[in-house]
């Protein structure tokens, strides 16, 4: 059996563990080296969901220590299952054209951990990152906080940065959950929540109704919600934690004027185009940048967010926010990084991001035969994972991830062949896996590469050099 790791232990943090010793941080490798030092709960198998090793304890601190920098500037509060990252993104973008200076904080990352803090669609630069993660290991240690996570570092260090770039507003997605997650700490303009389903399940609780609690804990007295179509247990959740919170909740497609279509042009091939009209705002025949119909519903929150906003005081301008969609894109989502052989990635890493990504490469993708690269991780749905991945494959191939918390493949090749009746192969590594997904495929097959980001950011590695 092999020794446990820092990254596999699972008792409890310790109470009264202060930050000790002065952080000698004077490089951006130095910067990364003392986070990846800290317990990084994205990374640990197993780990108890409770206030002593998530909760906001410590980060309140810190940033009380810090001056309370989150303070500084507007925010919009976003969480959910899946589609964060893309209604994040699409928001973001909308806002930065509307002239307004954009902060965005996002996880995980696929290639460097600079992805996570943006401004302005740009990426932290190595400098300021450094500068920022040094402010705040030292301040830690200054103020006697028991030493904080990976996620606590880089949610102080992102609000810092932001605060020294003097942003306007700030998009700031939720780590995992919603009610202990770090990022919890701030009173947003408004709350927006994607698509609930299973994920997280032995920190958030395996129903959809406990996971939506959970969710439902960045809810804020009078601060308006705008969430995704969910299904009916997840509502009644909401709803509730809605009255609690002496707030409004809306849905995006409820209560105004919305339809979607999918059509092709030769410019942007198949995309969908979205109408949607409220009491503020009017969007005809918008072009929805991300593919998938559920990229359609993504972009009907960030617009209700959008309305939200004009509310709240700011001046959104629909014609300019129409123009910033246009510079939206997000790696490992629906990406084509290959062309010979046509190799597509996406972090689809639930049931429901499977079902959803088999849906969005039938509407989007031209192929004769689809060969499934498929790893994930350990403590994930991979029942429903894999019973939705019998739909689309043709073929499938279990590989690891890379990472610690890897699900064995031949595992997942077993179980999937006994649910499904059909066979399967094993490739230890993402080298190993396309050497077999290539030994006989044609110009018109497709290889498509998913399960988790951990196995998308190898394949960038590999075939997309220029990314990193």
């Amino acid at each position: 059996m092999p020794a446990m790791t820092k990254a596999t232990l699972i008792r409890p943090r310790p109470k009264a563990k202060a930050a000790t010793g002065p952080r000698q941080i004077r490089t951006y490798r130095s910067a990364v080296n003392y986070l990846n030092s800290l317990t990084n709960y994205e990374r640990v198998r197993r780990a108890k969901y409770t206030t002593g090793n998530f909760g906001l304890a410590r980060i309140t601190r810190l940033l009380a220590a810090l001056d309370n920098p989150h303070r500084s500037f507007k925010s919009v509060h976003i969480a959910g299952t899946k589609g964060k990252g893309s209604t994040s993104c699409m928001l973001a973008e909308m806002l930065r054209a509307c002239d307004l200076k954009v902060g965005l904080y996002t996880s995980p990352h696929l290639l460097s951990v600079r992805e996570r803090i943006v401004v302005d669609s740009k990426k932290i630069e190595e400098r300021a990152f450094t500068k920022c993660v040094e402010a705040v290991s030292k301040i830690a240690v200054a103020a006697k906080v028991p030493e904080p996570t990976y996620f606590e570092v880089m949610t102080a260090a992102a609000f810092v940065h932001f605060r020294n770039e003097g942003v306007d507003i700030a998009v700031v997605e939720t780590g995992m959950g919603g009610r202990l997650d770090s990022t919890n700490v701030i009173t947003p303009e408004a709350v927006g929540i994607t698509s609930i389903s299973y994920d997280h399940t032995l920190q958030l609780g395996d129903d959809l109704a406990s996971i939506a609690k959970e969710k439902a804990g960045i809810f804020k007295k009078g601060i308006p919600v705008v969430s995704a179509p969910q299904p009916a247990s997840v509502k009644e959740v909401l709803k509730q934690a809605a009255l609690d919170a002496n707030t409004t909740l809306r849905y995006s497609n409820d209560g105004v004027d919305f339809s979607y279509r999918f059509e092709f042009s030769r410019a942007a091939g198949r995309h969908a185009r979205i109408c949607l009209t409220t009491a503020n705002c009017k969007f005809e025949h918008l072009f929805v940048p991300l593919l998938g119909e559920h990229q359609a519903m993504n972009c009907t929150v960030a617009l209700g967010l959008l309305d939200v906003l004009k509310t709240r005081g700011f001046e959104i301008d629909d014609q300019k926010a129409v123009e910033g969609m246009s510079n939206v894109s997000l790696d490992g989502r629906m990406q084509m990084i290959c062309e010979e052989p046509r190799i597509l990635v996406d972090g689809a890493h639930n049931g429901a991001s499977i079902d959803a990504l088999m849906r969005a490469i039938g509407q989007h993708v031209s192929y004769d035969s689809m060969i499934v690269i498929f790893g994930c991780q350990k403590d994930k749905d991979i029942t429903g994972m894999l019973r939705r991945l019998q739909i689309g494959a043709d073929k499938m191939i279990f590989t690891s991830t890379g990472s610690p918390r890897s699900a064995d493949p031949a595992e997942l090749a077993a179980e999937y062949i006994e649910m499904s009746g059909k066979m399967a192969q094993v490739g230890e590594t993402i080298d190993d896996a396309m050497t077999i997904a290539t030994s006989a495929i044609t110009r018109e097959d497709l290889v498509c590469i998913t399960g988790s980001f951990y196995l998308v950011a190898e394949a960038l590695r590999k075939f997309s050099p220029e990314a990193t």
